[in-house]
């Protein structure tokens, strides 16, 4: 239900393809039928009397006919053709539409493994098998009834061989879908997991080679594309063995048909044409079947992939909550009041009680040990994530460089510019210097996926380029200076200092010397506030945040 749910919904756009489709494959389909008929008459009235008249008048009748035949087929094709390609292109762009409204939350629902094989290899399974069911929804079931009917008409006494012929063809088309719709659906899940480990051991190949696990992930890769390669030999096998035993019963009906038939024109029952014609009906019979075997070969696989992509498609993103989120703050300024965050399935809040104000022109910095909230709480702010309880106000625009810089493909002036299009080349220099990021000669340089042509370091500096690019209102940096060496950083702050004058800066940083200027500190522990201030203050009046600076101090000397 899923399956036709999903392409009656967005193949609706291509209602006059598929009428055209129908149309078409309907001439086909009883030109087709109509040929062996033909074939009869002339076996029957010109070859037997000896009539050339007769056969070359029928046979160019045939020849217009088949011609007629081949182009409906042609164009029916082609009409299937786009109105499928045109479905799977609509359900990819849905797919993608409703991801791009994911919450952090939402995506860790799914995992990036299983939404990209849902927005490739799925929409692929349901693309090919709306394809095939357009070029065969016609044809298959008229030529099936009209073959039999047509057959019958040739000769009624052997009608019992059309019966067996089908029964046995479609027992086993029956049983080859029991078998693979279950092997599909485990081949899916295989396929998101071998995805999943190929997409975190590329992505953590530096940790794999640090600690010397390589051999370690190799047998991880090797045992689960083992395990795919079984599943999918299990089913070639299944596929295998059903097209021998096709190819049989066509084979035994065809010499049955000469064999019962040959009897009953010795004995004056039938005409040669009429025995000719018969098994030619009987064999579009039995390929209309067929046609029905290619369809249900996908569509045990398609019926899981609708299935998948339709929770993707129908999953509803997490709703900001309009009680707890507001927007209609100054621009610029950022308001928490008593906010607190609960991961989904966490036993206890990540953040609680929150409460504090940053305001446009000041800088607010954000402190504590590892797993105290800190990178959970900038996250709120562009609402990666959505409060619990309590209530928000942010005003204005938002950027962000987060704790694992990202860049896409393309150039230095391509990742600049994702924020802003229109910025000049100018303002591209202006946030590079600003940046500290003296390294980029050209706007052009290359950039690979995730920025892995540049060091971390890089990496961080082009992140808070493209971000100062954007001229939001609020910015906000999650430990966004850990790549960099202490004298850049203290550079880099000093040259933003005049850029963002105007705007709200929120900076979570794990060096006490980097936010010492800083207008107000949070010191965070245990996902609550337990002192804020600015630095000297924080000094007299935080055990914490003292003890944070003297083990850096001792770190540092």
């Amino acid at each position: 239900m899923e399956l036709i749910r999903l392409t009656g919904r967005y193949g609706k756009a291509y209602t006059p393809f598929i009428a055209a489709v129908v149309v078409l494959q309907l001439l086909s389909t009883l030109a087709m039928l109509y040929l062996p008929d033909l074939n009869a008459d002339i076996i029957n009235n010109g070859v037997a009397k000896a009539d050339v008249a007769y056969i070359r008048r029928v046979g160019l009748i045939m020849l217009a006919v088949s011609l007629a035949q081949v182009v409906a087929a042609v164009a029916a094709v082609w009409f299937a053709s786009v109105a499928a390609m045109r479905t799977g292109r609509d359900i990819r762009r849905a797919v993608y539409d409703n991801v791009s409204r994911f919450t952090a939350e939402d995506m860790s629902h799914f995992g990036p493994a299983t939404v990209t094989t849902r927005a490739t290899n799925d929409v692929q399974q349901v693309q090919m098998t709306t394809l095939l069911f357009l070029n065969f929804m016609v044809a298959a079931p008229i030529m099936g009834v009209g073959g039999v009917i047509m057959a019958l008409r040739q000769d009624a006494g052997m009608s019992w061989l059309v019966v067996v012929a089908v029964l046995v063809l479609t027992v086993a088309v029956a049983i080859t879908a029991a078998l693979l719709l279950p092997m599909f659906k485990n081949m899916q899940l295989k396929l998101d997991g071998i995805n999943g480990l190929l997409r975190e051991q590329i992505a953590g190949i530096r940790v794999v080679r640090a600690f010397g696990r390589e051999d370690f992930e190799e047998k991880r890769f090797r045992e689960a594309n083992a395990d795919l390669t079984k599943l999918s030999l299990n089913i070639g096998r299944v596929f295998v063995t059903m097209f021998p035993v096709i190819m049989l019963i066509l084979n035994l009906a065809t010499a049955a048909v000469l064999w019962f038939g040959g009897h009953r024109v010795d004995e004056g029952l039938v005409e040669v044409g009429s025995l000719t014609a018969f098994m030619q009906y009987l064999m579009q019979i039995l390929m209309a079947v067929m046609m029905g075997v290619f369809v249900l070969m996908m569509l045990p696989r398609a019926l899981v992939c609708g299935r998948r992509i339709s929770e993707v498609v129908n999953y509803e993103p997490t709703q900001r909550p309009d009680q707890a989120v507001s927007t209609d703050a100054e621009p610029g300024v950022v308001e928490f009041n008593n906010v607190s965050y609960r991961y989904p399935g966490a036993e206890e809040p990540v953040l609680g009680d929150i409460t504090f104000t940053a305001k446009p022109g000041t800088t607010t910095a954000i402190i504590g040990s590892t797993g105290s909230g800190k990178s959970t709480l900038i996250g709120l702010i562009p609402q990666l994530y959505y409060p619990t309880s309590g209530q928000m106000r942010v005003g204005g625009t938002v950027g962000m460089v987060p704790q694992k810089p990202w860049l896409y493909r393309g150039t230095v002036a391509t990742n600049l510019r994702v924020g802003n299009p229109d910025a000049t080349d100018n303002q591209l220099w202006e946030a590079l210097r600003v940046a500290q990021a003296h390294f980029v000669e050209d706007l052009n340089m290359p950039i690979t996926q995730g920025g892995t042509n540049v060091s971390g370091g890089q990496r961080q500096r082009l992140c808070i380029a493209r971000m100062l690019v954007a001229q939001p209102d609020v910015l906000l940096f999650d430990d966004s200076f850990s790549a960099l060496d202490a004298v850049t950083e203290a550079r880099l702050q000093e040259a933003m200092r005049d850029y963002t004058k105007d705007a709200t800066v929120l900076v979570v940083a794990q060096r006490v010397a980097s936010i010492s200027n800083a207008d107000q500190i949070l010191v965070m522990e245990a996902g609550e506030i337990v002192a804020r201030g600015t630095h000297a203050e924080l000094l007299r009046t935080s055990e914490t945040y003292r003890e944070i600076a003297a083990s850096q101090q001792e770190v540092t000397a």
